[in-house]
């Protein structure tokens, strides 16, 4: 991914907790003849300073056969992203795009044991689920086990070891400190999500343009 020195993002920590709360993306991989991709939800598992994924593909889905003959497999994550008017500039310029986004690099390895796909699915609902009333979450294991067992052999469960991450965090920090702040007071002015989202973290990464 080319990503200008301005905005390559290597701090670990933003990167692992956009990869949580960005977790549904694009799953590239070769067929040996062309790329395939899937929209899929990754479950970010816990491995110390590496990012490790789980995701799974319905059955009948081939790009999983692409695996084993894939030399390395990308997932795109995408987070908030917002129109820049120019007009909101102090000095002459064009117009721009604000974003986040983040490219990994692995090698997927089926997950073949049953109870562990189980699990890892297990793990990733109760994720999902965190931030739901504990009173009101829901758990796979209330399903009918046999409901549960053809769900499990209807998926195929896969990990990614990430070997390689690019992050690109596009916040107008080649904007003056003047521009910078402006900018946020348009984009909060826009009130649609991505505008907002966008406003949040140039908030937070204040004092990070140009002087």
């Amino acid at each position: 991914m080319y990503v200008p020195r301005h905005f390559a993002e290597y701090d670990q920590a933003f990167i692992k907790d956009f990869v949580r709360k960005h977790s549904f993306g694009l799953l590239i991989t070769l067929d040996g003849k062309r790329p395939l991709a899937s929209q899929l939800l990754f479950y970010p598992i816990e491995s110390g300073p590496d990012i490790l994924l789980f995701g799974h593909l319905s059955r009948s889905n081939p790009q999983w056969k692409t695996f084993e003959q894939t030399p390395e497999a990308l997932v795109v994550l995408e987070g908030p992203h917002a129109y820049i008017s120019a007009g909101w500039y102090s000095i002459q310029s064009a117009p721009t795009w604000n974003y986040v986004t983040v490219q990994m690099y692995g090698i997927p390895q089926m997950v073949k044991n049953n109870d562990e796909v189980y699990r890892l699915l297990k793990d990733l609902v109760n994720f999902q689920e965190q931030n739901i009333p504990e009173r009101e979450r829901y758990r796979i294991e209330s399903m009918p086990k046999d409901l549960l067992d053809n769900m499990v052999k209807a998926v195929v469960g896969f990990t990614i070891k990430v070997t390689k991450v690019e992050c690109a965090a596009k916040l107008s920090q080649n904007r003056n400190a003047r521009d910078y702040d402006n900018i946020i007071t348009k984009l909060r002015a826009q009130g649609d999500f991505n505008s907002r989202a966008i406003a949040q973290l140039m908030e937070s990464r204040r004092g990070m343009s140009e002087k």
